[in-house]
């Protein structure tokens, strides 16, 4: 078999060690789910021509950034097939709670000049 039909026949889930993701989908006590861990599935797309612009911000600038205010950076990829090849990126963070998310994202939107909003989109809400 070879090594891309292996990886599209994989579920997600498998990409994610099997211990954080079970932990993350156990039933928790109300008081025990403000520590559960919050990883954000993120799509950013770009104009054609703009993506190696965009891997270069992120790697020299952006996942410093994201580290610095508390976010972890999990991993980044590009699609290899058409549409989305050479126009987007696709990347995993990771918090350690909700709470922490939230104030993540507000400590990393104070950056001053509009840093931030030049590097990455804003979380598109609570789901």
């Amino acid at each position: 078999m070879k090594r891309r039909t292996l990886l599209q026949s994989l579920p997600a889930v498998a990409f994610f060690p099997a211990a954080d993701w079970l932990a993350s989908v156990q039933e928790k006590p109300a008081s025990a789910q403000s520590t559960t861990p919050v990883y954000e599935l993120r799509v950013y797309h770009v104009f054609e021509g703009k993506l190696d612009d965009l891997l270069r911000r992120f790697r020299e600038h952006t996942t410093k950034l994201f580290e610095k205010h508390g976010i972890k950076n999990v991993a980044y990829w590009t699609p290899t097939d058409e549409p989305l090849k050479g126009k987007t990126l696709v990347y995993i963070l990771a918090h350690p709670s909700r709470d922490a998310a939230t104030s993540n994202w507000q400590a990393f939107a104070t950056i001053p000049n509009g840093k931030a909003s030049a590097t990455s989109p804003k979380p598109m809400g609570n789901s």
